[in-house]
């Protein structure tokens, strides 16, 4: 563990800010931070509607090339200061923009995240049932336009009524689909009529609160023993649900649907685009989450082999939900006659009316539909842990006291609170308007800027030698050749590359048929701009409190590394971080000869004097 031999009582452990019990804690804490819903209903979507098959060789491609690399250098940047998003920055004190930058995204995904665990709350609790609410069309919120596919006494009668609707009306409307904006969401004609706060959301958002708050009253010591269920029993649930999949009538149909390569695709850049974009989010970089979890780590844990270990596991399990997901929509593509494309959705749409839909064409359907809803809320737990505490240790970090250490449970709390109140909105009948105006804008294109001048600063700023000679110190070996040219030139290429592609692509907003407002999208436009405009304010600010008689002068002291910038532990505190002058100097004397750097530096400081008979001795007799 670094341990010096010869010195006693060397410790691998911050008493102070708290470790990791065991490395698999983290491990398990990153898996759940890294899976979340979007590996469940946005990938699968996107590899069907990007070539199938085709679209796992740019996934994979842009994993290799900037997935795992920009997940590396997070988890190193964290291990290495033992910081925060915030405490980090000392490396170039004129970008701490950048970490409140990442705070500010934390909080907006916070936010919103939380709400869409709240519905999959309720729709857990009110599939404790014997027949699902949205089973059939004979409810109080249901339209004439409903068709069931199980209404009728006989299916023949459903498959007939269904036909009648296709062919003419077109206005088809699924029970599950009445449901969950009729009933569960109860939703407004418009983003600025909230309407009335919906009061069993309200139940299920503050449950979820309570919950997340409870995993994380005692930080990472808690948290890291929860994970080993949350990050590990959606694994169970989509195994089960798979076995039933494939087992069903059409659901060859629906996985050929999912992966079918069409080559031709793979020369389209928004192939590419989705690809890149959905490694860069899917990872979580930039949320200041990575920095957070590897600050908990011993600091000579080996992040390397842990970062290709999360980051492939993260995109196998994308992978693996697709199966899951397109086996049981081609059972309902197949029971209903129609083309698997009718029934593939994405997002809410496909979490809460699609599936639930095909739910209920199964035995025990509301067995199915507990399972589900179950492993999405542990799926979206695991992000909100390390989004959670990703505040509350920037917090605590900055302030940096033994006061605020000793009540970080209270900062948890308050921050809980907070962010409670704020979900509320969320919670009306236009709430879903907002919450999706929230995932498309605050935590989009903004995300990309950050991670960008993060690379910058690191790889050519503090110096991309010494970031590499901090982690040789750091893992017993420099990062492989690989990854050095990944993060001086490939990664920040990319990450340019999904910047133009998101402003290329930009569409503004809409749900359904429903078009946002202009000031709607620019109210979107302000949450994006609030995170990234934190790094020019403070770099101006550094600027202006830094030493100097130019500008020039100036704009060097406030991007130099600070003096407290390096390992927090002193025993860490080697090569050049080591104090100028060590008290331990005379007291451990035989120690020296196994520090060959502190021995350079005394030899150097112990300077001859030249005697009076002519020879030298060193002022220090005893040295």
């Amino acid at each position: 563990n670094g341990a010096v031999p010869g010195e006693r009582g060397k410790q691998d452990k911050s008493v102070k800010r708290g470790n990791w019990g065991n490395q698999i804690e983290f491990v398990l804490t990153s898996v759940g931070y890294a899976v979340g819903l979007g590996n469940v209903w946005r990938f699968p979507y996107l590899c069907y509607r990007n070539g199938g098959g085709a679209f796992m060789f740019p996934y994979f491609i842009m994993l290799v090339f900037c997935g795992i690399p920009l997940f590396f250098m997070e988890l190193s940047f964290g291990q290495f200061a033992s910081q925060g998003c915030l405490g980090v920055w000392r490396v170039s004190p004129m970008f701490k923009g950048v970490g409140y930058g990442m705070m500010v995204v934390s909080t907006y995904i916070g936010i919103y995240y939380n709400v869409v665990i709240c519905i999959a709350f309720y729709y857990f609790f009110v599939s404790m049932t014997r027949v699902l609410p949205w089973t059939y069309c004979s409810n109080a919120w249901n339209t004439p336009d409903c068709v069931g596919v199980l209404d009728g006494n006989v299916s023949s009668r459903a498959a007939l009524n269904l036909t009648r609707f296709l062919n003419t009306t077109q206005k088809r409307t699924s029970p599950s689909e009445e449901y969950w904006r009729r009933y569960v969401l109860d939703l407004s004609d418009d983003i600025g009529n909230l309407g009335e706060v919906r009061l069993p959301l309200l139940g299920c958002l503050g449950v979820s609160w309570v919950v997340v708050f409870l995993c994380l009253i005692k930080g990472v010591k808690s948290s890291g023993k929860v994970v080993y269920f949350t990050a590990t029993f959606p694994y169970v649930v989509l195994t089960i649900l798979f076995v039933r999949g494939i087992t069903l009538e059409g659901a060859l149909t629906g996985i050929m649907y999912y992966l079918t390569p069409q080559w031709d695709k793979i020369l389209d850049a928004k192939v590419w685009g989705d690809a890149a974009s959905q490694i860069f989010y899917s990872l979580g970089c930039a949320w200041g989450g990575l920095i957070t979890m590897a600050s908990y780590n011993k600091f000579h844990n080996n992040c390397y082999r842990d970062s290709i270990i999360i980051s492939i596991t993260n995109c196998a399990t994308s992978v693996y939900a697709g199966f899951v997901i397109f086996s049981i929509l081609g059972f309902m593509a197949n029971h209903l006659g129609v083309d698997v494309s009718k029934v593939a959705d994405h997002g809410p749409g496909l979490a809460f009316v699609a599936y639930p839909e095909a739910l209920t064409l199964l035995p025990i359907s509301p067995l199915w539909s507990i399972l589900f809803f179950f492993m999405l809320i542990l799926l979206g737990l695991g992000t909100q842990f390390c989004l959670l505490e990703t505040l509350v240790t920037a917090i605590v970090d900055e302030v940096g006291n033994e006061w605020i250490i000793r009540r970080k449970t209270f900062v948890t709390l308050g921050v809980a609170v907070v962010g409670f109140l704020l979900g509320v909105p969320l919670t009306t009948q236009a709430g879903i308007y907002w919450l999706l105006l929230m995932d498309n804008y605050a935590a989009s294109f903004s995300l990309v800027v950050i991670s960008c001048i993060m690379c910058v600063a690191i790889m050519y700023i503090y110096g991309h030698r010494n970031y590499f000679k901090d982690i040789e110190m750091m893992l017993g070996f420099p990062p492989p050749l690989f990854f050095q040219i990944c993060w001086r030139f490939i990664s920040p290429a990319i990450i340019f590359f999904i910047l133009v592609f998101t402003v290329i692509q930009y569409r503004p907003i809409s749900y359904n048929d429903y078009i946002y407002p202009t000031w709607a999208i620019s109210i979107g436009f302000l949450m994006a701009l609030s995170s990234v405009i934190c790094i020019p304010i403070y770099a101006i600010y550094k600027v202006c409190r830094s030493e100097g008689d130019t500008l020039l002068e100036r704009l060097k002291n406030a991007t130099k590394a600070s003096k407290d910038w390096g390992p927090v532990l002193p025993e860490h505190r080697s090569g050049r971080y080591a104090p100028a002058f060590s008290p331990s100097t005379e007291s451990h004397l035989e120690v020296q000869p196994l520090q060959p750097e502190k021995g350079r530096s005394e030899a150097a400081a112990a300077s001859p004097v030249q005697g009076s008979n002519g020879s030298a001795h060193s002022q220090d007799s005893r040295l």
